[in-house]
């Protein structure tokens, strides 16, 4: 792995800030012969591409990326020195490149950025961009109107937020994330529902987040002993973020890598990364920290398949292997309503024949049932739901397959 450069890397001092457009160093090869088409370029997994972010991600191929997680300028609009109670100056964000004359160029940079990560993300590929309400809401504005469709909004609530020194505002305690998909059309994105509930004590997680921010041995510093990014954030985010809508072997990439939480994370849960960085101190420092990452096993990050994604299994393939007779009752959990397994594989509820979803849904008045869940057979003088014999078939059929 690598920090691929554009150009001639400088010193920290004498970075201008450029905020989009096309690179002069390293341009693309491509002939001028109308009949030569140049091979599209191997997708840069696991690097970080040292140059503007728009110049370096027009470089990717279409459609080749799976996620993205975008920490963009926040725009902080800081014009005094913060300080504390005593006296002591707070570590505040003031570098060039949260700089922006107006609201019209952020608007633009903004524009410009997400334009480039559009055209290279997969169909069904998600995005995460987070900020403060400097800026979120004309980033939220913007995602609309380049096509995104925004599937929720996350709050990232911090357990140990800076306080708010000169007591004229609430303490400002949170971060937002904006979590899209490429377009409407997207239906197929990843989200790996079943097995964030199952870490979370079988709840459904909630788009409020308590994390910690970025402290202790996790935080770079320089050797003066200052934070190498004054925006750091924490893994435990990051983790989160690529548990919630990625898969092993995913490429996700980030426009504005800075210390390199994404890549470092990305190495660790077996993800590919791609980071674009104009800072050279930055991104020395991500190398050296991705480095250092120790992927977990494959064991640790396999996903259990979801009932989505395993096979269909009907019915009357049950009742064809066996696993229930023709003429069985089935009744919901409570006894209230019975219904006869016939030999085709429907199920009788008086002298009506339907489905087991339907028939289910008939017998509570409901538009719709899920019968696999609402039917139980008795077994040794227990119910036990109609579903278990569902896995029991999707079990053999993987032992055939193998």
């Amino acid at each position: 792995m690598s920090i691929a450069r554009a150009g001639v890397a400088r010193s920290k001092s004498q970075i201008q800030v450029s905020r989009t457009g096309t690179s002069a160093a390293r341009p693309l090869a491509v002939s001028s012969h109308p009949s030569i088409k140049a091979s599209p370029a191997p997708l840069p997994r696991d690097q970080i591409l040292l140059g503007d972010c728009v110049a370096e991600i027009n470089r990717l191929p279409e459609a080749s990326i799976d996620l993205v997680f975008a920490d963009p300028p926040y725009n902080l609009q800081l014009e005094n020195t913060l300080s504390r109670p005593d006296q002591s100056v707070v570590d505040a964000v003031d570098d060039d490149w949260d700089k922006f004359s107006s609201f019209a160029e952020y608007d633009r940079f903004t524009r410009e950025w997400l334009t480039a990560v559009r055209r290279v993300m997969k169909p069904d590929a998600t995005i995460f961009v987070i900020g403060s309400y400097h800026n979120i809401f004309r980033v939220g504005t913007i995602l609309q109107d380049l096509g995104f469709w925004i599937l929720n909004d996350i709050v990232w609530r911090k357990n140990n937020p800076m306080p708010n020194f000169r007591g004229r505002r609430f303490t400002n305690a949170h971060e937002t994330m904006i979590w899209a998909s490429r377009s409407a059309a997207a239906k197929n994105y990843t989200f790996n529902y079943e097995a964030l509930k199952a870490g979370n004590e079988d709840c459904q997680v909630r788009s409020d987040w308590l994390l910690p921010i970025c402290t202790g041995g996790e935080r770079l510093k320089d050797e003066n002993g200052r934070k190498t990014h004054p925006t750091q954030k924490p893994e435990s985010l990051l983790t989160r973020v690529l548990l919630s809508a990625s898969n092993k072997g995913d490429v996700v990439l980030d426009p504005f890598f800075g210390s390199g939480t994404t890549g470092a994370v990305a190495r660790r849960l077996g993800r590919s990364f791609i980071g674009t960085e104009r800072d050279p101190v930055y991104a020395k420092a991500a190398r050296a920290r991705i480095d250092a990452v120790t992927p977990l096993p494959d064991n640790a990050l396999a996903i259990a398949p979801t009932k989505r994604s395993e096979p269909r299994v009907a019915f009357a393939s049950v009742v064809e292997a066996g696993l229930i007779a023709p003429g069985a009752v089935l009744t919901d959990e409570k006894r209230r309503h019975s219904a006869v397994v016939r030999a085709d594989g429907a199920i009788g509820l008086g002298q009506i024949v339907g489905s087991i979803h339907k028939m289910g849904a008939l017998a509570q008045g409901l538009p719709a049932c899920n019968g696999w869940t609402f039917w139980h057979v008795e077994r040794d003088g227990k119910l036990e739901s109609i579903d278990a014999l569902r896995s029991i078939m999707r079990s053999n059929m993987k032992d055939a397959a193998e």
